[in-house]
């Protein structure tokens, strides 16, 4: 769906574009000025994203969010990007959400927990993240 709106081949109101992405309203807004920002390229995950479009992709969600202060004068904003789970559209999007204080929404939109084990959990990650980049410095 996100290809036919990067290709112009379904209609979307488009609030920004550039060579790497396009920002569009989402149909089904939480409040009205959510958009949506993807890059032009099919990507499904975050995980999936280029090195070369981390930058860009940012860098431009965080101009969406600016401009939505000053556009529609919200008093912050809520974004997000959901990685698979949740992930309603198979294609790597950038949630953009105009926020005004007491507006309704209440912190993330599920309920805390606490940890079992957090020093666990922890060193799990951090395995993680050493594995990880030790094979992105190996070149695989």
């Amino acid at each position: 769906m996100f290809c036919g709106i990067v290709a112009g081949e379904v209609p979307s109101h488009v609030v920004f574009e550039d060579e790497v992405t396009v920002a569009f309203l989402d149909r089904r807004p939480v409040f009205p000025g959510y958009a949506l920002l993807v890059p032009k390229e099919h990507v499904e995950t975050l995980v999936d994203l280029p090195d070369g479009l981390l930058g860009p992709l940012f860098s431009n969600g965080r101009l969406l969010a600016a401009a939505m202060e000053r556009g529609l004068g919200a008093h912050g904003s809520f974004v997000a990007i959901n990685n698979r789970v949740n992930q309603s559209v198979p294609q790597h999007h950038v949630h953009a959400v105009p926020r005004r204080r007491k507006d309704g929404l209440r912190g993330f939109f599920w309920p805390r927990q606490k940890y079992d084990n957090e020093i666990e959990v922890r060193d799990a990650i951090r395995g993680a993240v050493a594995e990880l980049s030790a094979a992105r410095g190996s070149g695989t």
